[in-house]
């Protein structure tokens, strides 16, 4: 029996820690690593198709629409992970020309791409419209751009940002539809539907709306009510220009995901449900859709392992100072209330620790006082050489890590399973996934190569 068919994600989580311990991957040389499970990585992609798949459409319709599901290159910006979703069939949203390069280089289509980002170059455009992928414009003087730079034969399909300013929800930094958003048109101003109605007007490939209402701390009915205004929205332009010149909707990303436990919630189905119920001409097949999740696809999939190399007490309060801090989950770090991640415990030998709870601080190794990931967590007693593991860091975290005091970036493993297995873990297999920055790499991003240039700056 397989472990991928059976445990849960915590008991594969277990089996790759303790496998990891046994073949080196941590240990004394590796203190610290970033663990990305395959497994779960192709069941959740496939969980975010089954419930767009088959779609009814309306009575006597088009039918179910085209769905384009792309991820978020900055959840996860590693290349062998980009390949893996490719091979599930995603495409690829990205938002600078480094996060396109690795979309390229992960084997994307370009026709599977799309740019977003507030603040594109001329270059940046003129690339992406050679390459043939889609750009959302994030403003209306952006459109102007496009068209100065827009070849006649392009193939990239374009749309325009809307802000449907809508609201927030529980965390301010990752609500992108408040009345002052730094994204998109912000559509309930003055003047703003107009000026968006004439930009479609004047440039017949104009031909999709995107919008994207947040991400972690944005409930269900907040998203669903920002596509619906952005629906509404395509309904009016298309019925005031006389024809469905608006073919695309970009509905963006943003599911929330559970950091309290292995549940998943909310699920793609419990999403689709509420799209249904908000905007019910959505699915009925006359625009198609695109999704961006990152977050929601990759966080649960995911973990940082790292070794416990101090304990200490200080003020009545046991410390494990580790070798996970900023560096690695810096939202954690500096947003500990809206970003609170679990945290296991486990032996020398990789194995999940019991006994009686102890209150203690999971500390990193960031040089300055607030580098602590978990704040009086009752845990089993952690000794040096034992282990910690820092759940649902599959997004994020590991991938994008802070090189705050020149901290090399960590090693990330793939992991799956196939075959018998038993409690040994046998049947883990891993897989490199980025090596860990060496100390020469280090000193050469630093300017190694330039080590004298400011000494000949003399009068």
């Amino acid at each position: 029996m397989s472990l991928h068919s059976t445990a849960a994600p915590s008991a594969r989580v277990a089996a790759a820690v303790r496998h990891a311990v046994a073949t080196g991957l941590l240990g004394e040389s590796c203190p610290v690593a970033g663990f990305v499970d395959t497994d779960g990585v192709r069941d959740t992609v496939a969980a975010l198709h089954d419930a767009f798949s088959g779609l009814a459409g309306a009575p006597g319709g088009p039918g179910a629409p085209r769905v384009l599901h792309t991820f978020a290159a900055k959840a996860a910006s590693l290349v062998p992970v980009l390949r893996l979703l490719a091979e599930c069939g995603m495409g690829c949203e990205v938002a600078s020309p480094g996060e396109l390069r690795i979309a390229l280089d992960a084997g994307f289509a370009p026709s599977k791409i799309v740019l977003d980002s507030p603040a594109k170059t001329r270059e940046e455009i003129r690339r992406a419209l050679a390459l043939g992928v889609a750009l959302n414009a994030d403003n209306l003087d952006e459109v102007d751009r496009i068209a100065a730079l827009r070849p006649a034969n392009s193939v990239s399909a374009i749309g325009l940002r809307v802000n449907p300013q809508v609201g927030g929800g529980s965390i301010g930094a990752m609500s992108t539809a408040t009345a002052t958003s730094k994204f998109g048109v912000a559509l309930r101003d003055p003047g703003a539907r107009e000026r968006i109605v004439a930009a479609f007007a004047a440039h017949s490939w104009l031909t999709r709306l995107h919008a994207h209402v947040g991400s972690q701390g944005c409930p269900l009915e907040l998203i669903a009510d920002g596509i619906a205004q952005t629906y509404r929205l395509a309904e009016e332009i298309n019925d005031r220009l006389g024809t469905r010149q608006i073919t695309g909707l970009d509905i963006g990303g943003g599911l929330p995901v559970n950091f309290a436990d292995d549940s998943v919630r909310p699920t793609f189905a419990a999403y689709v449900a509420a799209l249904r119920e908000a905007v019910p001409g959505l699915f009925d097949g006359r625009y198609a859709l695109i999704t961006e999740f990152g977050r929601s696809l990759m966080a649960k999939n995911g973990f940082i392992g790292a070794l416990v190399e101090y304990t200490k007490d200080a003020g009545g309060r046991r410390i494990a100072l580790t070798h996970a801090g900023a560096q690695t989950a810096t939202r954690t770090v500096f947003m500990p209330d809206a970003w609170p991640l679990r945290v296991g415990a486990f032996d020398a030998e990789g194995r999940p620790k019991d006994g009686p709870s102890l209150v203690q601080d999971i500390a990193g190794p960031c040089c300055f006082a607030g580098d602590v990931v978990a704040h009086a967590r009752e845990l089993p007693e952690l000794r040096a050489g034992d282990y910690v593991v820092l759940y649902d860091t599959g997004a994020y975290y590991f991938s994008t890590p802070w090189s705050y005091n020149s901290l090399p970036r960590p090693a990330v493993y793939g992991f799956g399973t196939s075959g018998e297995t038993g409690q040994d873990g046998r049947a883990v297999r891993f897989a490199a996934v980025r090596d860990a920055q060496s100390l020469e790499s280090i000193s050469a991003e630093s300017g190694l190569a330039h080590a004298d240039a400011l000494l000949d700056l003399h009068p």
